[in-house]
């Protein structure tokens, strides 16, 4: 008599290979959002008590109303959520917030806050890939001596990352990465090195409060990054910052 097959081990791997294959799928796709996060936006730095910018990343414009920024003296930031062509902060954001800041003794009524509107800018400092979604952690430059942070989150329907372009799509209709104003400074091969050796030291340049941008440029020359906030300007040199409001040096760092 022939010895029946036994189908069963071959049915069972079958299925549990069909039930992985969306989990795996997600997994790359989250993986392949995280590179392309990666080469379009350079994470800020802040001073470990997040009061200066430590080390400049990207400047994002902001192309949609309503993004919910509070103090950087809160312990935890606000987590705005973008879905259907609005940001919103709702009650339930606010609820779970409030529980954030409870260990703390703080509350959100007593928080400092401000509202971003479409045109203004502000710092990337973070990006995150999580199985629900994209969050993004900003942070603002000072506002009548007040620093704002916040988070924005971009959830995945169903909880299943789709398509990277579909994400970066979604993504840029609310913030897009200003591009790097860096340049490269012509090299200049007619001099010899041996005549640039017998020039004499050059006098030490010095900036100060009131010398306009051109005055700055002239000094030293054109910056590697530069910032434009409005009325406020801020120049990247390689050992110092200056910052500009209204066309002339108010600070240097």
């Amino acid at each position: 008599m022939r010895r029946a097959l036994n189908f069963a081990p071959v049915l069972i791997l079958t299925l549990a290979l069909a039930a992985a294959a969306p989990a795996l799928r997600a997994q790359d796709s989250r993986a392949e959002i995280q590179k392309r996060l990666t080469a379009e936006f350079k994470r800020t730095k802040m001073t470990a008590d997040r009061s200066d910018i430590a080390t400049a990343g990207s400047v994002l414009d902001l192309h949609k109303d309503g993004l919910l920024m509070a103090t950087t003296q809160a312990i935890a930031p606000p987590t705005n959520t973008y879905k259907n062509g609005t940001i919103s902060f709702g009650f339930g954001a606010n609820m779970a917030w409030g529980m954030q800041l409870a260990p703390a003794n703080q509350q959100t009524t007593a928080i400092a806050q401000r509202k971003f509107v479409t045109g203004e800018k502000f710092w990337v400092t973070d990006y995150m890939v999580k199985p629900d979604g994209v969050v993004f952690q900003f942070y603002s430059d000072p506002y009548n001596d007040v620093r704002y942070y916040c988070q924005l989150k971009f959830p995945f329907a169903k909880n299943v990352a789709p398509p990277a372009d579909e994400v970066m799509k979604t993504i840029e209709e609310v913030i897009t990465a200003e591009a790097d104003t860096q340049e490269a400074a012509p090299a200049d091969n007619a001099a010899p090195a041996q005549q640039a050796a017998a020039q004499p030291a050059a006098a030490p340049k010095t900036i100060g409060l009131g010398q306009t941008t051109d005055q700055v440029v002239g000094i030293l020359g054109q910056p590697q990054k530069i910032v434009n906030l409005g009325a406020k300007r801020m120049y990247f040199y390689p050992d110092m910052k200056v910052i500009f409001t209204n066309g002339k040096v108010t600070d240097v760092q």
